[in-house]
Formats: structure tokens, sequence, C-alpha cells
């Protein structure tokens, strides 16, 4: 009886979890955009903030090569010891189109204080959008690169997230987390 039920269960589960999935674009997501182009994008969005981007975004792309994304957006977050970060966007893909994002993710550290940025986050090997949903670990941490812009790396898979920051607060401090990107907004930051 017990087995029987478990079958009838996963048969629901598996016919159930394709029309629960998001409705995203699928395929490879390869054509990469050039640094002059990030650059550009990047210096509309982040306005006169944008005076040390082109060394940010060179120092990526000599790191990592060319993305075949970026997402565009702002963020706030805080702490005391322990904090929440939350932030939407826009994900750009050549291949793939737009698609507004949103993250969210907790973090622990020696790290006090609060900020709002502007993110403009570079997207590696990406070969489809669902790839960029979940939780990316790393290290955060209040040292800038330069002109008050600051970059970060976060990884899963083959999957890497750079974001690259500029924002106005008082934080102070080094900590791990995650950022967990999602197609809905939460307010949970797990």
């Amino acid at each position: 009886m017990f087995k029987r039920l478990a079958k009838i269960g996963a048969l629901l589960l598996a016919l159930l979890l394709p029309a629960a999935a998001p409705a995203l674009a699928q395929g490879s997501l390869s054509d990469t955009y050039s640094g002059d182009e990030l650059v550009e994008s990047g210096q509309q969005f982040f306005g006169s903030a944008a005076q040390g981007l082109a060394s940010v975004v060179e120092k990526a792309v000599s790191q990592f090569g060319l993305p075949n994304g970026y997402i565009l957006g702002e963020e706030a977050g805080g702490a005391l010891f322990v904090g929440a970060k939350y932030g939407e966007g826009k994900l750009y893909t050549r291949n793939a189109g737009e698609y507004s994002i949103f993250w969210q993710g907790p973090s622990i550290g020696f790290d006090v204080g609060g900020d709002g940025s502007k993110v403009m986050m570079l997207v590696y090997n990406l070969q489809t959008i669902q790839e960029v949903l979940g939780r990316f670990p790393g290290v955060d941490g209040s040292a800038y690169v330069i002109g008050g812009l600051g970059m970060t790396v976060t990884k899963r898979g083959n999957v890497v997230i750079v974001p690259i920051r500029s924002g106005v607060g008082a934080r102070l401090g080094i900590n791990v987390g995650y950022l967990n990107f999602t197609n809905e907004p939460t307010w949970n930051p797990f």
C-alpha cells in the first residue's frame, strides 16, 4: 500500500513540477558583451558615480573574460553583526532578452551599519535564465577598488556573478553570506 502511494505521489510531483517552473527562456546564452558596451551601459546607469567604472569592468573582464549577461539594479542592506540585503533589477542577455530579477540574502560577520547602492552585476557562463536563480555564496567587505566602486565575486557551479556597487551609507566590516536570486520579490532573506 505504501509503495503504491509513493509511486502515485512521485507521478503527481513529476507532472506538477514542469507546470510550477517559471516560464523563462531556454537555450544557450553564449553571445557576450564587450567591455566598452558594459562601461557605456554602466555609465548611463550610475551617472556621475561612474568615474572608476571602466577600471573595475576591465579588472573583471581580465579575470573572468566577457560576460554573457548583466544585471542593473538597486539594493539596500544593513547589519549589526547579522545582516540582510535586498535588491531588484533587470537581467539583460543578448539571446533571451530582459528579465526582472530580485535578490535577498543574510550575512554574518564583523559588519555594522547600513547602505544603499546602485549595482551592476556581470554574469558569466549563463546557459539558461534558470541558472541565475538560487543562492550564490560569497564574502563581502567594505574595501572599495576605485572611486567608491566596490567589486565582489560570487559563484555557484559554472555561473559566476560579479557585483559592482556604488552606494551611500555608513557600513564597515566583512561578512560571509549569500545572495538568493528569485523571479519574485520576498522579504524572507533566506
